[in-house]
């Protein structure tokens, strides 16, 4: 994979020349981001001085690092779906980091630069991190941006690099249209700190540069060269309109939107990813299926089944984690003698087999074809949603059916798993009431915007019992694992005895889970009753 940075920095603009037609080059405000970025630009047509920042926020002294000629030509589809993203990708010669570099969001305000070496084609890892949103669009040269760039470092008292100042003199071209500004950039070292660009963005208010709102270097030069503007930003979360339709397709749209943003994470392997992408793909399969009165079963089933299919080609890698880190646990939790034989070294190469595998599993499922079909659907569903009539009611009156029809289907597999007796049956059905549990909890978190405490209290309710199923699924898998542990540490001719130790363990853990369920399931029971009253 190519190489990562994130930077905190923030930077200033103002108008130094006109477009080639005579129009002012880009007056307006301008914002970007980043790493930690915050842009600024003077709106006036005259050049205020850089000022000196020698005393101020501990700089002593100011190195000049002379200047560098940049040449960049930035990327996107025909229809602007990375600038629409908030995305940038562009192929640079000149200055210490020419190559290709793509950068993504990855928080509100954060965005990180992936780099790669300079070739005359995208390099498929970059061209991968973009494609959940690209899908099969090509991507086409849009915009060439060449810059003189003036360096200069900000050292404290002791000569530690704070942070570097460059001043960017830019000329943009789009066919036969240009323009022309200037940008002055402060980038934080890892010796600064992040209160240095406070400090930093009074001093330049004072010398007549000011915060501009543009979304970034390739926007600014878009809107100046007469491009038309990228597709707008998706809806979020808070529709206008009060209907359950509308609620319901503002949530949707919502997780579609999460699980695309994770691609690149677990493209690049970062932690917590899978399980945020799992999560994405939980809660639209859920939402799809609690709203079966709202969003008509016939367009949105083989949906849910693709998505089904996505869940368990990245489950396996998540699975993995998550059990891993639960019997390095139990291993830690065993006193020293009951730890025989190289039971760490047993851990970590079955972990390591079963690591590549699932890796493998999940990448190439998002390097799939049907991967692509799938996030086509999820696009298709939700700019021409399939709405039965009970979309079109208000979503205070809806949305309580759909909970508590979620609520009855979690009481009847919870009754149905405890009427059985323990064993693998039981361990079977307390699963799918955990399924159920999830499904209640994911519906009425997705509710509280329209129904507020009432479903925050359900949601909490049905979250206490999901995690003691969550806990006692845990120690099923875990049970497995052990069982097979035992035997490679066996026909290794290795000491069995702490893995049988550690399912001994689990055997007693799942017990007592089984017995605390009665009173966690009367006590969720209760809350729900109680906030439904209200």
């Amino acid at each position: 994979m190519a190489d990562t940075q994130r930077e905190t920095e923030r930077k200033f603009e103002f108008t130094a020349g006109r477009a080639d037609d005579g129009k002012p080059g880009g007056h307006g405000k301008r914002a970007k981001r980043s790493g930690k970025k915050q842009d600024a630009k003077h709106d006036r047509a005259a050049r205020p001085a850089v000022p000196d920042l020698t005393g101020t926020a501990g700089i002593a002294s100011v190195r000049d690092r002379g200047s560098t000629r940049l040449d960049a030509v930035y990327y996107d589809t025909p229809g602007l779906v990375l600038a629409a993203d908030g995305l940038t990708l562009r192929r640079r010669t000149g200055g210490e980091d020419a190559g290709w570099h793509l950068k993504l969001p990855v928080a509100p305000g954060v965005r990180d630069e992936i780099h790669a070496p300079l070739s005359d084609t995208l390099p498929p890892d970059l061209a991968a991190l973009a494609r959940s949103r690209t899908r099969r669009s090509p991507l086409e040269p849009l915009v060439r941006l060449r810059s003189e760039r003036h360096t200069r470092d900000l050292l404290d008292a002791d000569g530690t690099l704070l942070a570097q100042l460059c001043t960017d003199t830019v000329r943009a071209e789009r066919g036969k249209a240009a323009t022309a500004w200037t940008e002055v950039e402060v980038e934080l070292a890892d010796a600064g700190d992040p209160s240095l660009l406070d400090t930093v963005t009074d001093r330049f208010a004072e010398a007549g540069l000011h915060p501009s709102d543009a979304p970034s270097k390739l926007a600014r030069a878009l809107t100046a060269t007469g491009a038309p503007p990228p597709p707008p930003t998706r809806p979020g979360h808070a529709p206008a309109d009060r209907t359950a339709g509308a609620h319901v397709l503002a949530y949707l749209r919502e997780q579609r939107d999460a699980l695309i943003a994770q691609d690149p994470a677990v493209r690049r392997d970062l932690p917590d990813s899978v399980h945020q992408m799992r999560v994405a793909i939980r809660r639209l399969r859920s939402a799809l299926a609690t709203h079966r009165k709202i969003l008509d079963r016939a367009a949105t089933d083989p949906v849910r089944e693709e998505l089904r299919w996505l869940g368990a080609e990245l489950g396996a890698d998540r699975d993995r984690e998550v059990l891993l880190e639960l019997l390095r646990a139990r291993l830690a939790e065993l006193p020293p003698d009951l730890r025989l034989g190289p039971v760490r070294d047993r851990l970590r190469t079955w972990n390591a087999l079963r690591r590549k595998r699932t890796r493998r599993r999940a990448v190439a499922a998002l390097d799939s074809d049907r991967y692509l079909a799938l996030l086509d659907s999820v696009d298709a569903l939700l700019a021409d949603p399939p709405l039965r009539p009970a979309a079109s009611r208000p979503a205070a009156r809806q949305l309580p059916k759909a909970l508590r029809h979620d609520w009855d289907r979690l009481a009847d597999r919870i009754d149905a798993a405890l009427a059985l007796d323990p064993g693998e049956e039981r361990d079977r059905a307390l699963h799918e009431a955990r399924k159920a549990a999830k499904r209640a909890r994911y519906a009425a978190e997705a509710a509280v915007p329209a129904l507020g405490k009432a479903a925050r209290k359900q949601a909490k309710a049905a979250k206490s019992v999901q995690s003691l199923l969550g806990d006692h699924r845990d120690g099923v898998v875990a049970r497995e694992a052990l069982l097979g542990l035992g035997a490679q540490a066996a026909d290794a001719a290795e000491s069995s005895f702490t893995w049988g130790v550690l399912h001994a363990r689990e055997e007693g853990r799942s017990a007592r889970l089984e017995h605390k369920l009665p009173a966690i399931w009367a006590k969720a029971e209760r809350r729900r009753a109680k906030a439904a009253r209200k």
